[in-house]
């Protein structure tokens, strides 16, 4: 398992879920959402990478069911091509990841219309947490590197 900090990234239409682990890669937390905006959305999450001094950015890739790509796939292919300019970054599957998010929420008892925001945050958990596992069972980085 590789040393340093992971930002997780949720890329949404109109927000974007943060979320980052610790130094060891154990455990991912919430951070913010991000509110999507092609003039602020990328410098935000540039500056929340370097608070936290992240070793790379982890990019959830939403793929269909049957593993194909839709146009949220493109959209965030080309999201991640834009943060790649700026830190490393890795795209990992992410199917699943919203709808086990507001599960989650909804079996806490949590409205999921009023909970958009936190929903975010929570699949960018998701997704983090399951690269950060991968890499610890199998000893490889997860998904695919972006060229930079």
């Amino acid at each position: 398992m590789r040393s340093g900090r992971r930002l997780g990234v949720d890329v949404g239409r109109a927000r974007i879920g943060i979320a980052v682990c610790d130094r060891d890669g154990l455990i991912a937390t919430p951070v913010e959402t991000v509110r999507r905006d092609d003039k602020t959305d990328i410098a935000r999450i540039v500056a929340i990478a370097d608070e936290y001094d992240v070793l790379e950015l982890v990019v959830g890739l939403p793929l269909s069911m049957s593993g194909g790509d839709t146009p949220s796939t493109t959209d965030a292919r080309v999201f991640a091509a834009a943060l790649a300019a700026h830190r490393p970054v890795r795209m990992v599957d992410e199917r699943m990841s919203t709808v086990t998010a507001q599960r989650g929420l909804h079996q806490a008892g949590r409205n999921t219309k009023k909970s958009r925001a936190v929903i975010d945050q929570a699949a960018a958990v998701i997704i983090l947490q399951h690269a950060l596992d991968h890499e610890r069972s199998s000893g490889a980085p997860p998904g695919a590197t972006l060229p930079g």
